[in-house]
């Protein structure tokens, strides 16, 4: 990996994570120190960040990290639901017995992984990676892009909302499984949109716990980034 790429990835895992707080300026002289780099590299990861939607840019007022709003996480979740059932759909008409059955292992290795602190990083990346797994049955790459985009954009929240959901979650995935397995495609994707829908109340509720554990000990930001961001060679 270039080391501007690893720059960016760096910079978005910050940033996916609120390891800079919502609405906080990025100060980008301390952030370039902190990475060993220069301003220039770091200001190309920024308007990359900000052209993805993660980051607001504002002229002569530099970069933010965007707020936690409960609205524009409920269009992320309603897009997300749209892409995914899109994706499933396609899955079903194109996916072999084998490669369902693949999904169906990995679903079920998933579910008896431990439940406990020390996992919950490895437990979100496997949630999202279940997702990725069908999307990537559609045989369309562009469906895998948009889902893969979406899984960094809503990192957060869904790391808050999975810590009340986790069992009934990997529950769902192997239900979904089952249905494809059947080619039920009607009910698989019925499922899948519940599994995903949130409603804005729900969002909200789940926007009071992110900013507590922001406020707090930020357990994903202290998994995902580390205590402090390495050196880029």
């Amino acid at each position: 990996m270039r080391s501007t790429d690893r720059l960016y990835e760096q910079v978005k895992a910050m940033v996916t994570a609120y390891r800079l707080r919502p609405g906080e300026r990025i100060n980008e002289v301390e952030l370039a120190r902190q990475f060993g780099v220069s301003r220039t590299p770091l200001r190309e990861a920024l308007n990359r960040l900000a052209s993805e939607g993660f980051l607001s840019a504002t002229a002569n007022r530099g970069y933010h990290i965007r707020p936690l709003d409960p609205q524009r996480v409920l269009t992320l979740y309603e897009y997300r639901a749209v892409v995914e059932v899109g994706a499933l759909r396609l899955a079903a008409e194109r996916a072999s017995t084998a490669a369902l059955d693949e999904l169906a292992g990995f679903a079920a290795r998933s579910r008896d992984e431990p439940d406990d602190d020390v996992q919950a990083v490895r437990l979100l990346a496997l949630d999202e990676e279940f997702h990725e797994r069908l999307a990537a049955l559609s045989g369309n790459d562009e469906f895998l892009r948009s889902i893969r985009s979406l899984n960094d954009r809503i990192r957060f929240v869904r790391w808050v909302d999975m810590q009340n959901r986790r069992s009934g979650t990997q529950g769902e995935h192997m239900e979904i499984v089952r249905h494809l397995q059947a080619r039920d495609t009607d009910a698989a994707a019925a499922l899948l949109r519940r599994h995903i829908t949130r409603r804005l109340d729900q969002i909200v509720e789940v926007i009071k716990a992110g900013y507590a554990e922001i406020y707090t000990d930020n357990a994903l930001a202290a998994h995902v980034v580390g205590q402090a961001p390495a050196p880029i060679p």
